[in-house]
């Protein structure tokens, strides 16, 4: 038999070597990869419930996944409608509410997959039990659709492929014609469920974008593409058309007009509707607008534009919703949207500014037909979103609950406050912005700052939770960095002067000015080090970095996507790209080719010494990879600047795939650890996270304080818990410096505060949790061993036992020989390890010591004391009887 004694000593000596690291927050990049979002709510047309699209990466699928549920808005019940990694949704209730109707990419009940059918089909599903089924096999993507009535959906779709596209097809010719004339139009159809007949109801020869069918079935507003390159020059406006569904009639609204939907909403009684359209003071680009209303009336066809009392306009599209006596909107208002109830007085309408408790964050909403009843979204820059229901009573919103709560692991993440900011900008403008503050902060520190530009230039950032892969806000905030997003002039939700401020040749002028004095006005109150700044931004915020970072050298770091940088290629070379350059500019680059010259930063990066990294999709036709390609060349050519190209294959202007998200994350928190933060090297390729030197890299980013493992609750230790589930779970043991805080007579030995609390009895263990709930107010107790025993099974035998210490499975024997001679190393637990060294269950958020260190006190079934192994003085796989000595029992707890 081999003596253990040389193992364990040079084991334990190596272990007390390790270093103590403090965390800087609990954020993962997983955390806002893989969130939930609400999208397409409907209430039902009795008002008692609500059909809502949940939203979410599959991590294992690699892509967005959705699926639908049902929620009560009489109790807040849920129930989920479909489930699985398919996606599911625009759901519509049939107008006697017993039925849904769907798009979905899932399989057809009952039929073989057809490689010449469209993907996604239209589905329907009975609420009152059952599996959905398609009633539709159309042979391109389904467009928009609605119910007439309980048997028929309308819908809008491509006409079939002709003879000549089967031709192509077949002979496996992939060659695209841009903008063919012959493209099929796209027209309006009828389907009777009863027969699964298909009718078609306009002959139109251009292509219907839009449709909105009045609530008693009779009318259809459809919007139709007049020309195919109306995005790329806005000459040839799209027109409005109503359609009588009955008799099949069309015809054409606000002729000789560039007036066209962009959301209607029909009044309930049908006798006209409400449409909001973009106004511009260009008599024909439609890049810089703002969103107002108008109303058509049915029977004397007039349409009237609606005075909002508002010069900003609407502040979201989707807002607008019809009541019986007028419509609800969200008007723009800088850094917030304000809700509004607009009552018809004669031809007229009084604006009555709602009231009650979340007013000042509301950022979507739907409503009841009656107008009684409303969901809304509620969110702030520093709370993630709830969907509540509340009664409509006038312009109040009354009895608010919530509803509808995503992303539950969040409730543990570390808070962080934000601050809506405001300074002079360019011409001596106000300019706003939100201000999102590092967790850490305390008052009188000076930080590094981060510039995160919105892309647009007509967009805007609003005081609402919206963190995503290009802006994951919460992984900088938790590196101890401020994060400042600026409403620049050229942005949305401030009305047609500021957004048009930027055209006619004025395209940089203004926002470089806006960006710099923020960050000067943050230097200035003393909270920005002004030696640690960093630029970022995906499309427009991207374009404005790179111009940035050739006007200053102040920024150490810039994180650049899908960005141009020389423009007279991207006229011609982006689907949009006449309408943007020519608003902008001014001029095309055949007109004024010198202008695009000196807008263009290309030919001034010789001059730049900021690191920069770059990211671009191959299939981008907003920003063409090709300005990217130019970005990383001129750098890496002219410069000694770092400079860095991330390229992801097949993705477009967004990134779609898990994988690209996360690599494009990952890409850009190494390059601002480097060259802002300082604190690490880059990681090597072969470096796994799996691996132990990549679990040890990665407790840098758990919670800890002063060295000392666990979050600060109040002033008091407490250990960090990790979402299971509906249960959180200690990610490690009780340490002793935690335990110590409730039993100060317990010994903490210098170096062995991260170290499990040992020889703990049941009693003092459950002891533990009922102070620990009354301290912090937060439910603690010892996990249950069904909660705990599946995650055993899956650490394995790989942690902290006597098979590690001694480098073989030993015997009963051998295992009370390896015993006996660890008794020489001292009487405390001399095997146990600092808690996090070994195993680890779970990549996104891990839990550690499940395999061994500690054997860990739960609660049995029957309510008694149990005591789970392994420990570090017992065998990985005991095949019998074998229970940890008291120096070697601990505990973890659980939190509901």
């Amino acid at each position: 038999m081999r003596s253990p004694a040389p193992f364990l000593t040079l084991l334990l000596a190596l272990a007390a070597s390790w270093p103590a690291v403090a965390g800087s927050g609990e954020w993962t990049v997983d955390d806002l990869l893989l969130q939930e979002t609400v999208q397409e709510v409907e209430i039902a047309p009795d008002g008692n419930s609500a059909v809502w699209v949940k939203r979410k990466m599959d991590k294992e699928k690699g892509t967005v996944v959705s699926n639908l549920f049902l929620t009560s808005l009489e109790d807040g019940r849920e129930l989920a409608l479909t489930r699985g990694t398919d996606r599911h949704g625009s759901p519509r209730f049939s107008p006697d509410g017993r039925r849904l109707a769907f798009v979905s990419d899932r399989p057809r009940r009952g039929e073989k997959e057809d490689d010449k059918l469209a993907k996604s089909q239209l589905f329907l599903l009975d609420l009152g039990g059952g599996e959905p089924w398609s009633v539709t096999s159309l042979a391109r993507p389904l467009g928009a659709f609605a119910w007439q009535d309980d048997g028929h959906l309308v819908f809008v779709a491509p006409e079939d492929p002709t003879r000549l596209e089967l031709a192509t097809e077949k002979a496996k010719d992939t060659s695209i014609v841009v903008e063919d004339p012959v493209t099929p139009p796209t027209r309006l159809f009828r389907l009777a469920l009863a027969t699964g007949e298909i009718t078609r109801l306009t002959d139109n020869r251009d292509w219907i974008d839009l449709l909105a069918v009045s609530p008693d079935g009779h009318w259809a507003v459809t919007r139709r593409q007049q020309s195919l390159s109306f995005e790329y020059d806005n000459r040839l406006a799209p027109s409005a058309w109503l359609t009588n569904l009955a008799t099949g009639e069309s015809r054409q609204l606000f002729a000789g007009t560039r007036l066209f939907p962009s959301r209607v909403a029909w009044q309930p009684d049908s006798l006209g509707f409400y449409f909001s359209a973009e106004r511009s003071s260009h008599p024909v680009y439609l890049q810089a607008t703002i969103s107002e209303v108008h109303h058509f009336d049915v029977a004397s066809g007039r349409q009237q534009k609606v005075d909002l009392g508002w010069a900003r306009g609407l502040g979201d599209v989707g807002s607008l919703a019809a009541t019986p006596d007028g419509f609800l909107a969200l008007l723009a208002d800088g850094v917030h949207h304000l809700p509004a109830r607009f009552v018809r007085v004669g031809s007229t309408h009084r604006r009555t500014a709602l009231e009650g408790e979340h007013v000042d964050h509301v950022f979507d909403w739907v409503i009841s037909r009656n107008g009684q009843r409303i969901l809304y979204e509620h969110s702030t820059a520093s709370q993630p979103p709830v969907w509540m229901r509340a009664r409509l009573e006038g312009a109040r919103l009354r009895a608010p609950e919530p509803t509808i709560r995503l992303n539950p692991g969040w409730a543990d993440k570390p808070h962080f406050e934000s601050e809506v900011v405001r300074f002079r900008g360019a011409r001596g403008d106000e300019v706003e912005g939100i201000l999102r503050y590092p967790f850490d902060w305390r008052q009188g520190e000076r930080r590094p700052l981060i510039l995160a530009i919105h892309g647009g230039p007509a967009g805007a950032d609003l005081d609402q939770w919206s963190y995503r892969v290009s802006k994951p806000s919460p992984l900088w905030l938790a590196r101890g960095a401020f994060v400042l997003e600026v409403n620049y002039h050229g942005s949305s939700n401030y009305g047609l002067e500021w957004v048009e401020s930027i055209t006619g040749g004025k395209y940089y002028e203004l926002e470089i000015p806006d960006l710099e004095a923020g960050v000067d006005a943050l230097i200035a109150r003393g909270l920005v080090d002004p030696e640690r700044l960093a630029t970022t931004g995906w499309s427009n915020g991207g374009i404005l970095s790179a111009e940035l970072i050739t006007r200053t050298r102040r920024y150490k770091v810039a994180s650049i996507g899908a960005a141009d940088v020389e423009w007279i290629s991207d006229w011609g070379n982006v689907d949009f790209g006449a309408a943007f350059d020519q608003l902008y500019f001014g001029a095309s680059p055949l007109e004024n080719p010198q202008r695009y010259v000196d807008k263009s930063p290309f030919f001034r990066l010789p001059e730049v010494t900021t690191p920069t990294i770059v990211f671009t999709g191959t299939e981008d036709r907003n920003v063409p990879p090709s300005q990217s390609w130019s970005l990383y060349r001129a750098l890496q050519q002219t410069t000694s600047t770092p400079v860095r190209l991330v390229v992801f294959p097949g993705e477009p202007h967004g990134l779609g795939r898990y994988v690209h998200q996360r690599r494009k994350i990952e890409e850009e928190l190494a390059w601002l650890d480097r060259y802002l933060f300082a604190t690490s090297p880059p990681q090597p390729a072969a470096l796994a996270a799996s691996s132990p030197l990549g679990r040890a890299l990665e407790r840098n980013h758990f919670a800890a304080s002063g060295g000392r493992l666990g979050r600060l609750v109040a002033g008091l230790l407490v250990p960090e818990v990790v979402a299971r589930g509906g249960l959180a779970l200690g990610r490690f043991e009780v340490t002793r410096a935690q335990y110590a805080a409730f039993d100060s007579s317990y010994p903490v030995p210098a170096g062995k505060e991260n170290h499990p609390a040992a020889g703990i009895t049941f009693e003092q263990a459950r002891a533990y949790c009922e102070w620990l709930s009354a301290e912090t107010g937060e439910p603690y107790r010892l996990p249950r061993e069904a909660e705990v025993a599946p995650l055993r099974k899956e650490a394995g035998t790989l942690g902290n036992t006597l098979d590690h210490w001694a480098g073989f499975a030993p015997n009963p024997e051998e295992a009370e020989a390896l015993r006996r001679a660890a008794e020489a190393l001292g009487a405390d637990g001399p095997l146990l390890a600092e808690v996090g060294r070994f195993d680890a269950v779970g990549e996104a958020e891990p839990l550690f010591d499940l395999g061994g260190n500690a054997a860990e006190w739960v609660t049995a079934a029957d309510g008694s004391a149990l005591l789970l192994g392994p420990s570090a003085d017992s065998p990985a796989r005991p095949k019998g009887p074998s229970e940890a000595a008291p120096p070697y029992r601990g505990f973890r707890v659980a939190r509901e």
